[in-house]
């Protein structure tokens, strides 16, 4: 399987069809046709539903497509660590990471290393723990940016000095925005949307499960989500109330939404996480000096 050829397959999958995929590639018809027929005689696999108008992926299709993605995205992160090697003015920089306001302390050192060396670029990753982890894993990333509680205990960390606050989201007409603090008997009888991450057994403390008081499965979830925006969607609908993180939605004056906190107050920090022994590009081993020296 060559990485041209997934190449290939991946630009067929974002045209839509064999004539404008060819096109982009600068290949003849017949040549990118034949080249998809041998990859799927390599594979054992039918990747490809060929229509009148428009071709369609396959559930294989669907697993190569993941799959080729990640290779080429390794192949073109590993070319671009050797092409900066002897040039630390320039490279790239990974980095994934959860909603929080804290991912501004991330953003001044973003900002500082810029003003310095104005070729090192920064890609970054918005998903849960368990994306950013993944890809982490994998070598994607340089560095994941991990919301508490998570367990990070095959990586090497810092802890973030800042902390978010946990509390509910509603509509500002709610009976419950009327009150000032969230505690937990207000919470038994409503609809609840909650966080993926934070109800995730898979730590040996979990402060945000503690905080429930064993109570937490005798709630009303009606729904989960792993990042905030699509939850703030559902509330508005009335689909329920959401239990997040402070200032990742707007509940400005304009907005229909408010956020009131939790009651005893709940806070987590955040982890920047590595993997062991990594070995680190220019660019991503300068970031990394500059978070130790801040943090």
């Amino acid at each position: 399987m060559e990485l041209r050829v997934l190449k290939y397959f991946l630009a067929v999958v974002k045209e839509g069809t064999i004539t404008k995929a060819a096109n982009s590639l600068h290949l003849t018809q017949p040549t990118l046709t034949r080249q998809l027929q041998e990859l799927e005689a390599e594979l054992g696999q039918k990747l490809f539903i060929r229509g009148k108008n428009k071709i369609s992926i396959t559930y294989e299709g669907e697993i190569l497509k993941k799959r080729a993605e990640e290779i080429v995205d390794m192949v073109e992160k590993t070319k671009a660590e050797f092409f900066s090697i002897n040039d630390i003015v320039g490279g790239d920089v990974y980095i994934g990471g959860g909603e929080s306001e804290c991912m501004d302390c991330i953003a001044e050192i973003i900002k500082e290393i810029r003003s310095e060396y104005s070729k090192v670029k920064f890609h970054i990753y918005s998903g849960n723990a368990e994306d950013v982890v993944e890809k982490l894993d994998k070598g994607l990333l340089d560095f994941g940016i991990l919301i508490q509680p998570v367990d990070v205990s095959k990586y090497d960390k810092i802890v973030l000095p800042k902390k978010d606050r946990w509390g509910v989201i509603m509509k500002k007409n709610s009976p419950l925005a009327k009150k000032d603090y969230i505690e937990l008997d207000d919470l038994k009888n409503i609809p609840l949307l909650n966080s993926r991450q934070a109800i995730r057994k898979t730590s040996s403390k979990n402060e945000f499960v503690e905080w429930f008081q064993g109570k937490f499965d005798e709630l009303n979830t009606v729904a989960t989500f792993n990042l905030v925006y699509n939850a703030a969607i559902m509330v508005k609908a009335g689909i329920g109330y959401a239990i997040t993180l402070d200032k990742l939605v707007d509940t400005s004056p304009e907005s229909e939404l408010c956020f009131r906190p939790l009651r005893p107050k709940l806070e987590s920090g955040l982890d920047i996480v590595w993997k062991k022994h990594q070995v680190f590009s220019p660019a991503a081993k300068l970031f990394l000096e500059r978070i130790k020296k801040k943090f």
